[in-house]
């Protein structure tokens, strides 16, 4: 078994879907520009992504092993790359929609797969946490670069031009490029495992039901949803805000919303080396307390914003710099507990673990962003950032009952040590 050739393939793959998953805010700002579409009525399209990542995740989790990872995943990405050459040639709102319940799919299959493969391809629940960490801050790249690939095709001078849509024909010839490495990694020796697909159908939701039973998993969900929840609600809707709040044009909106992308992938680099030497707990929780900090001083430099147009990085304000950074604090924490519960898990519960990680957090995703979405449309941008101060505040007393779970639940040695 080539581990580097895996390794390099769960990537890539994660890398385009990180493109594909997070335009959701692009394309809600772009949607409302191009079709008319009401701020709450373009939120909808988080949900047609995150609920579909949902219901797959429950269906596929317990079996996906004994179909197979790599076949799971080249079926993913075939299937995205015939979507996204339709997208263009088929400009609607309703087109929009089926787009993003397609990546929804297919993003839970990615998800699935490459988390099982994590635990199959690492010793000990620090590599774990180290290659979990890595794996999210490449997925964080992938986003930073869906800012910039989008931006190229935006016309300031006809914010309505469907002319954004052309760069569906880059994404639809990244996807044949991941399939092509899939068919050329070598994935036997391990990591695709023989399971019994009928009596596996039986028991999928018998295993994730019996998962969350278990208060340490229980208590878990609930961080992962808020995480979510906090993060989707800002990185879906930063471009809007930028846009309404700062009066920056279209292509800038989007561009500078990357720093958002960069400073969570470069937070999540570093964790994923700080982690290797640290206690997760005093680490997140110093996260969380610096991103309630940034909410608190940043937001209310917006307020000092001018009317003139804002069309150059040159004369953005500073909140449009600062702000972003928040993306630097929260991102270990999504990581970090992720690799906490699995690394708790013996390995053949990875799967239906993942499956609960993946359904809990697309409906924190939908969640957070549809009542974003709402606080935009009834108050303003700044009011509903400022609201992101609830779930922060909840997160980090759920991390401490996690804490104590983790320390009075049997784990293994490795994690005791490490958690």
């Amino acid at each position: 078994m080539n581990q580097l050739a895996i390794k390099c393939s769960l990537f890539v793959n994660y890398f385009i879907f990180a493109i594909l998953l997070n335009s959701v805010g692009i394309v809600i700002f772009q949607v409302q520009n191009t079709y008319g579409v009401t701020e709450s009525a373009a939120s909808i399209l988080e949900g047609c992504k995150d609920i579909p990542i949902a219901i797959t995740s429950f269906l596929i989790a317990s079996f996906i092993a004994g179909f197979g990872y790599k076949r799971a995943m080249f079926i993913a990405m075939a299937s995205l790359s015939i979507m996204c050459l339709a997208m263009p040639q088929v400009p609607s709102f309703w087109m929009t929609k089926i787009l993003f319940i397609c990546v929804g799919v297919g993003f839970a299959v990615i998800k699935v797969s490459a988390f099982s493969c994590i635990g199959l391809v690492t010793q000990g629940p620090k590599e774990h946490a180290s290659l979990m960490s890595f794996l999210e801050s490449f997925f964080m790249l992938g986003v930073l670069f869906a800012y910039f690939i989008f931006s190229l095709f935006v016309d300031d001078a006809n914010p309505s031009s469907h002319g954004w849509l052309g760069v569906y024909y880059v994404l639809s010839a990244l996807c044949a490029l991941a399939c092509v490495l899939l068919l050329f990694t070598n994935f036997d020796g391990g990591v695709e495992q023989t399971v019994d697909l009928d009596d596996s159908k039986a028991s999928s939701f018998g295993s994730m039901l019996n998962l969350c039973a278990k208060p340490l998993v229980f208590v878990f969900v609930i961080c992962a949803f808020l995480y979510v929840l906090v993060e989707q609600s800002i990185m879906t809707w930063l471009p809007s805000f930028n846009s309404s709040e700062l009066n920056m044009s279209p292509t800038l909106s989007i561009q500078m919303a990357g720093i958002l992308a960069a400073s969570t992938a470069l937070g999540r680099f570093i964790s994923g080396i700080v982690l290797k030497k640290l206690h997760w707990y005093p680490l997140l929780l110093a996260c969380l307390c610096l991103s309630a900090f940034a909410v608190i001083i940043v937001l209310p430099l917006t307020a000092l914003v001018g009317d003139e147009p804002v069309t150059s990085w040159a004369n953005a304000p500073l909140a449009a710099f600062i702000f972003p950074m928040i993306g630097l604090c929260l991102a270990p924490v999504y990581p970090a507990i992720n690799s906490v519960i699995l690394s708790a898990l013996p390995k053949f519960q990875h799967a239906p673990m993942t499956g609960l990680i993946v359904v809990f957090s697309a409906l924190g995703g939908t969640t957070g962003s549809m009542i974003t979405g709402t606080l935009f449309e009834l108050f303003d941008g700044r009011t509903a950032f400022y609201c992101s101060l609830i779930p922060i505040a909840a997160i980090t007393y759920c991390l401490s009952l996690f804490k104590r779970h983790v320390e009075h639940n049997a784990l293994p040695a490795g994690i005791a040590a490490n958690s």
